[in-house]
């Protein structure tokens, strides 16, 4: 059964409540990281995020899981107006498995997951031998963001 992982933000609203209604939803979560303060990223004046991540164990296939995780995020009052504004909630689908994807509207590994401290911290500590396909091992990314 493939591993999954999922970035957890939301940066409206009682974020923390969203984030664990929205990782109560999530098909086959097996654990989850801490959840950390942050600083947004692309447009930043906009209030701070709350950012973590999930580790799945999903029969899904990488889009049915991607669409399971847009449907949360709809049931859960996200709307998508400006990009990389804020949200009540961000499911991203950063890994499936050591799988390389790139299809309309799905990539994996996420495209900018190695220049992410918010999403790699995370799965460093879910898995610090995890290693993001085409980049390299999360523990190593991380130490390159210092």
């Amino acid at each position: 059964m493939p591993t999954a992982y999922i970035g957890l933000g939301s940066n409206l609203g009682d974020r923390d409540a969203t984030i664990r209604a929205a990782i109560a939803s999530l098909p086959g979560v097996v654990a989850v990281s801490k959840l950390r303060e942050t600083e947004p990223v692309g447009v930043v004046d906009q209030p701070r995020f709350l950012n973590g991540a999930a580790r799945l164990e999903t029969e899904l296939s990488a889009r049915q899981l991607l669409d399971a995780l847009l449907a949360v995020e709809r049931e859960l009052g996200r709307e998508r107006r400006e990009r990389w504004g804020p949200r009540t909630i961000d499911l991203d689908l950063l890994l499936y498995g050591n799988e390389t994807l790139d299809e309309p509207g799905l990539t994996v590994p996420h495209p900018h997951l190695h220049e992410r401290r918010f999403a790699l911290e995370p799965l460093a500590e879910l898995d610090p031998e995890l290693v993001i396909p085409g980049r390299g091992p999360v523990a190593v990314l991380v130490a390159a963001l210092d």
